[in-house]
C-alpha cells in the first residue's frame, strides 16, 4: 500500500472502506480504514482526529499516525486540514495547497529524532510540502476545473482554543495566510520518514478579528460540508493517477551531522 490519505476536520470517508486495519508502533496503536480506487489500488484512510472527532488536537497522537503509514508501506500521503484565513483572497469555501508553514505550537512531541540511541538527525526544511505530489493535485484540480490556491502560508497553534484578534494581528505581520491547528508537527514528522507529504487546506472561516462576526460552528459545519465533498473527491481523482518517479528531495530530507 503506497498512498494514503489524512481527513482532518469534517472528511472522515475516503469511500467505501474494505477493511480496518489497526497497527502496532512504537508510539501507539492506530486504527484507520482501507478504500480502493476504482482501479482496484488499495489506499489507507486515517481520521486525524479517530471517528466521530474524539481527539483535540492537542491530544492527538502524531508519531503513532505517521509512523503507523510508513509501516504499512505507504509513500505518499495527501492530508486536509480545515483552517481560518487571514488573507482577504481566500475566503471561506477556498482551497489551498499550502508551501510553507510557520509553528506557533508549544507541548507537543515534534520529533522522532529524540537523540535517545545517539543517533541525532536534522532535517532540511526548504520543501516541507512534497513538490511532486504538490504538482499532481494542481494538475488533477485543474483538469478537473476545481479552483485551488496554489500556495499559502500556514501557521499552527496549540488549540483547542481559537486565536484572539491580536495574536491573528501577529500571525498576519509574520506572513501567514491561515491558521489551523493540526499541521504541525505532522509535516514534520512525514519528512522526517522520508514521505511525500502534501496539505490541502479546507478555508472555514475568516479568522478572529478579521470580520466583525464571531465565529460559529454552524457556520462552519456548512462550509465544511462542501469543502469535504470536493477535496476528498479531488484526493481520489489524484491517487487514482498512475505515481510518477520521485525525483524529489523528500526520501533523503533528514541527514547526520
Amino acid at each position: 500500500m503506497k498512498k494514503a490519505i489524512i481527513g482532518g476536520t469534517g472528511v472522515y470517508e475516503g469511500g467505501a472502506p474494505l477493511r480496518q486495519e489497526q497497527v502496532e508502533t512504537a508510539f501507539g496503536t492506530v486504527e484507520m480504514d482501507v478504500v480502493a480506487l476504482p482501479s482496484g489500488e488499495e489506499v489507507a484512510f486515517l481520521a486525524r482526529h479517530g471517528k466521530g472527532h474524539s481527539v483535540p488536537p492537542h491530544r492527538i497522537n502524531y508519531r503513532a499516525n505517521l509512523k503507523a503509514l510508513q509501516q504499512l508501506g505507504v509513500e505518499q500521503v495527501l492530508a486536509t486540514a480545515a483552517v481560518g484565513s487571514l488573507n482577504a483572497n481566500l475566503p471561506p469555501s477556498a482551497l489551498v495547497l499550502v508551501e510553507d508553514f510557520l509553528d506557533a505550537t508549544r507541548q507537543r512531541p515534534l520529533t522522532f529524532f529524540e537523540g535517545e540511541d545517539g543517533n541525532v538527525q536534522h532535517v532540511g526544511m526548504e520543501e516541507p510540502y512534497c513538490p511532486g505530489l504538490r504538482a499532481q493535485v494542481l494538475s488533477q484540480a485543474r483538469r478537473s476545473g476545481e479552483h485551488v490556491a496554489e500556495s499559502g502560508v500556514y501557521v499552527c497553534t496549540e488549540g483547542p482554543r481559537f486565536e484572539t484578534a491580536a495574536e491573528i494581528r501577529m500571525y498576519r505581520n509574520w506572513g501567514a495566510d491561515v491558521v489551523g491547528m493540526t499541521n504541525v508537527p505532522e509535516v514534520v514528522l512525514a519528512r522526517e520518514l522520508g514521505l511525500c507529504y502534501a496539505t490541502l487546506c479546507l478555508v472555514v472561516n475568516m479568522a478572529t478579528g478579521i470580520e466583525k462576526s464571531p465565529i460559529t460552528s454552524e457556520e462552519i459545519n456548512r462550509v465544511l460540508g462542501d469543502c469535504r465533498d470536493r477535496a476528498t473527491r479531488l484526493f481520489l481523482n489524484t491517487l487514482a493517477q498512475p505515481a510518477p518517479p520521485r525525483t524529489c528531495g523528500c526520501g533523503r530530507a533528514a541527514m547526520k551531522l
